[in-house]
């Protein structure tokens, strides 16, 4: 190819686009996963003769199996490759899902769950880390948010399958297709994207950093040119050389420092990956029938309300898609952290206006369409700013020499948090909902001293920029760049 024809070449190669909704899938899967067991939980209860706190394990205990798999999955991808990871994840998601089918009591769901689990932790660590490393630089924020969008979208695809198969059952206890019950089925159709998801990774290149990091040169160029659109390959390839430069093979030992024992980076991200849980989201989607009916609404109306909620996710995920290379990472989450505390202080305010009657508690008018605005308030901000954006900035802002292990970690973090506030939420409501949604908005406003403070812009950035403990780029790197 001429340098005239390589120069009228478009800056997004088709095929960077395909690789990167490939490795999305795991996202999908990711969402898929931990939404599933919502339209299966009674009818299995039910048959399992379940009910309380072991309830309650059986659906949070695939998130345990997601700190696992986070947890490790970094020093797996360091070793073998981030395609190989996600081939492993698709295999993990699969057996889960058949399982999970096929259980037989409490124990053998639960154990399936966690391997799902271990699958979802995974994929929520090679997605945002492979998309970041083989996306140009102008389009990186845009690519790497399509994580999020597929979560959102396996959530709701979901809900829809659960909704549909119990629709043609007439019940999710009820006998459908091979005289098996629907909400085994809720379980066995995750098995159709697990395939595809491992299909699509055997057709998509290795990282190019993991695969200069293992002197594999001529796949690192030909991926360079083809997919990531670099001119000049020889070039990239000795930048990408220097900065994974370490004496030894990348492990969790890479990330200590003299802060509190890790690099300050590392704290930086961890800090993002707990504060995007501990605003609530996750209390919005586990939770949020049982919450609106507990409040006065009609169980049609609660449902109504939470599929309402799931589309609104859906659509500002998009909207965060199409701002995140324009306006930046750093201002769209201090608009969302600030957006986020308003909202959920006004959901507090609201629930503190709650009535005990005979039919139980309600919200007397206004305060129920306040509380319902100022949730769907939270999640637009939630989903426009925070929700994508800390996937992007977890695959973009550590150093190519740390990535894989420091988003795994910050990952297994992000998953801990999940737990926790899934898990504390019944608490909280019984000390009451006001304090609960009220501790939320301080950890949405304390997000924005977060990132105020500590967080740096990583828009327009190469990754080979990200070298120093701060994730700033160092003087030299800056001044050759001007320069």
């Amino acid at each position: 190819m001429s340098s005239e024809q390589e120069d009228r070449r478009p800056d997004v190669a088709p095929q960077v686009v395909g690789i990167s909704l490939a490795a999305a899938l795991g996202g999908f899967l990711f969402g898929f996963d931990t939404s599933v067991i919502n339209g299966a939980i009674d009818a299995m209860s039910a048959d399992f003769g379940i009910s309380g706190f072991l309830q309650g394990f059986a659906v949070s205990s695939a998130l345990l199996g997601c700190v696992v798999g986070a947890w490790f999955s970094g020093t797996l991808a360091a070793r073998w490759g981030r395609v190989r990871v996600m081939l492993l994840a698709a295999i993990l998601f699969f057996v889960s899902a058949v399982g999970s089918g096929f259980a037989v009591g409490t124990a053998d769901l639960i154990a399936w769950r966690v391997l799902g689990g271990l699958a979802v932790g995974a994929a929520s660590v090679i997605a945002p880390a492979y998309i970041a490393e083989v996306a140009p630089t102008s389009v990186r924020g845009r690519l790497a948010s399509l994580q999020q969008l597929a979560i959102v979208l396996g959530i709701f695809a979901a809900l829809l399958s659960d909704a549909a198969l119990a629709g043609a059952a007439g019940g999710a206890a009820e006998t459908l297709w091979a005289g098996r019950e629907a909400w085994r089925w809720m379980f066995w159709a995750e098995a159709l994207p697990a395939v595809g998801y491992g299909l699509f990774a055997l057709t998509i290149p290795e990282s190019p950093r993991f695969l200069v990091d293992k002197g594999r040169i001529k796949e690192a160029t030909r991926v360079l040119r083809d997919y990531t659109r670099v001119r000049d390959t020889a070039r990239k390839v000795e930048e990408i050389r220097r900065s994974l430069a370490r004496e030894s093979a990348e492990s969790l030992r890479d990330l200590l420092g003299r802060t509190f024992g890790l690099k300050p980076i590392v704290w930086v991200g961890i800090a993002l990956a707990v504060f995007q849980q501990f605003g609530g989201i996750n209390v919005i989607f586990y939770y949020s029938t049982t919450l609106w009916r507990s409040v006065g609404f009609a169980e049609e109306e609660a449902l109504t309300t939470s599929v309402i909620t799931s589309v609104i996710n859906v659509a500002v995920t998009v909207l965060s898609i199409l701002l995140v290379d324009k306006i930046g990472r750093r201002p769209l989450l201090l608009v969302g952290s600030g957006g986020m505390a308003v909202t959920l202080a006004t959901v507090a305010v609201a629930f503190s206006q709650a009535q005990a009657g005979d039919g139980g508690t309600s919200l007397p008018d206004p305060w129920g369409l306040i509380a319902l605005v100022g949730a769907n308030g939270f999640v637009v901000f939630f989903g426009a700013t925070w929700g994508p954006v800390m996937w992007v900035m977890l695959g973009e802002m550590f150093p190519n020499r740390i990535r894989a292990t420091a988003v795994a970690v910050a990952t297994a973090f992000n998953w801990v948090a999940n737990f926790t506030v899934s898990t504390t939420f019944p608490v909280l409501s019984e000390i009451g909902l006001s304090f609960a949604y009220g501790l939320y908005a301080a950890c949405a406003a304390i997000s924005f001293f977060l990132v105020h403070r500590f967080v740096s812009e990583t828009k327009g950035r190469e990754l080979e920029d990200m070298t120093d403990e701060t994730g700033r780029p160092s003087r030299r790197r800056a001044a050759s760049a001007t320069g």
